[in-house]
């Protein structure tokens, strides 16, 4: 007995020995919306509780009290029905989902990445004078790339905003869909190539937290982390002045160098960064040549080209930016590697190619003596006798 008992005492101790482990960031969050969200996993969890809790407590009690060994336990084989029991098995179940319909049905519009904020913490709300810090993100292969227009600045791998001002994101990415996501500040949301997506939210304490991306994309995608610093206006001011001394100029030029896939890339500054360039990434024609996708939907919604917008079909294809880096096989489509597909010819039963078969040429579908108008259909089945 004593063994068990020690026995037991261990197996407690085992989950709090694997929680030490655990990055609990998700659970005491720095930002107010990421604290929402929190509040809304332990809401979740204690209402499910309600019913989880009592059906394990219940299972061992009726497996304990209704062993076979218990005489004095009531026993009744046919009975099969009772109202009252019914009531309570199926009413605490519906109450729950109810509440849980409820709560999700409110955070789901309380907590839309798209919607502006309204306070900046449970006690405080925005000030009137309040300018968002607008940044824009660009999910590269395998860094992130942050534009700061109102300041004229861009940075890689490195993000930071002032304490309770609140940021306005807008996230787009260059090939592959990521997801951008910063535990401490707020949930994720994807970033896709030519669509931009939105997140709103404020960072409530100083401090260094990490970010990360949360889908798979690639190789590279392990390295594919960056530092979020949450400062001071004074130590924001400061952060922004040593980018404009230290950093050099994002052009497009740079860009398309930095676009190449890279893993572990350092930090990097850019003291001035073309007005237009997140524009351009955003409608996938940052390199020299290709249509902007705002264009092409100008034209589509004009009515299309016509037979003149043919020459346009080069400029439309962006999924063989990186084509020329390496050798690439041919594809089941064109637009995935921006090679044609590779198609063999029909072979016979023999394993002999048709094309080689007499009779039929090298295109492999017309026969001698048949024009490209003469009715291909065997005599016999257009004799009317």
């Amino acid at each position: 007995m004593p063994k068990l008992m020690k026995f037991s005492r261990l197996l407690s101790v085992l989950p709090l020995l694997f929680l030490a482990g655990c990055n609990m960031v998700v659970m005491a969050p720095s930002g107010d919306i990421a604290a929402q969200q929190r509040d809304l996993i332990v809401i979740s969890t204690v209402l499910m509780l309600l019913i989880i809790v009592p059906v394990i407590f219940l299972t061992l009690l009726f497996a304990w009290r209704y062993r076979r060994s218990n005489a004095a336990a009531t026993y009744a084989p046919e009975w099969h029905h009772s109202t009252r029991l019914e009531i309570v098995i199926w009413a605490a179940p519906l109450a729950i989902i109810i509440a849980l319909g409820a709560v999700t049905w409110i955070s789901t519009h309380k907590l839309d990445p798209y919607r502006p904020l309204d306070r900046l913490d449970a006690e405080r709300a925005i000030p009137a004078d309040t300018k968002p810090l607008t940044v824009e993100v660009v999910a590269l292969d395998w860094k992130w790339l942050f534009f700061y227009p109102d300041l004229g600045i861009a940075t890689v791998n490195e993000l930071a905003a002032p304490v309770d001002q609140p940021i306005n994101f807008k996230i787009t990415a260059s090939s592959v869909m990521n997801s951008f996501y910063i535990p401490a500040l707020a949930g994720q949301i994807y970033a896709m190539p030519g669509m931009e997506t939105k997140l709103h939210a404020v960072i409530n304490r100083e401090g260094e937290y990490e970010g990360f991306s949360a889908n798979y994309s690639g190789a590279g995608f392990s390295h594919m982390r960056f530092k979020f610093h949450g400062l001071s206006r004074e130590g924001f001011d400061s952060w922004v002045a040593k980018i404009k001394q230290q950093g050099t100029m994002l052009n497009r030029d740079a860009y398309l160098k930095l676009e190449k896939p890279s893993e572990k890339e350092p930090v990097r500054y850019y003291a001035g960064a073309d007005a237009d360039l997140y524009n351009a990434i955003l409608n996938m024609c940052a390199t020299p040549g290709k249509m902007c996708m705002n264009e092409m939907m100008h034209i589509d919604m004009m009515g299309g080209g016509g037979k003149e917008s043919a020459e346009n079909r080069e400029k439309l294809q962006y999924d063989n930016r990186h084509a020329g880096e390496g050798v690439v096989e041919h594809g089941a489509t064109v637009p995935a590697t921006g090679v044609p597909a590779q198609v063999e010819p029909p072979k016979n039963t023999d394993g002999n190619s048709m094309q080689d078969m007499p009779g039929m040429q090298h295109d492999g579908h017309s026969m001698p003596g048949m024009s490209d108008d003469a009715d291909p259909a065997p005599a016999q089945l257009n004799n009317n006798n």
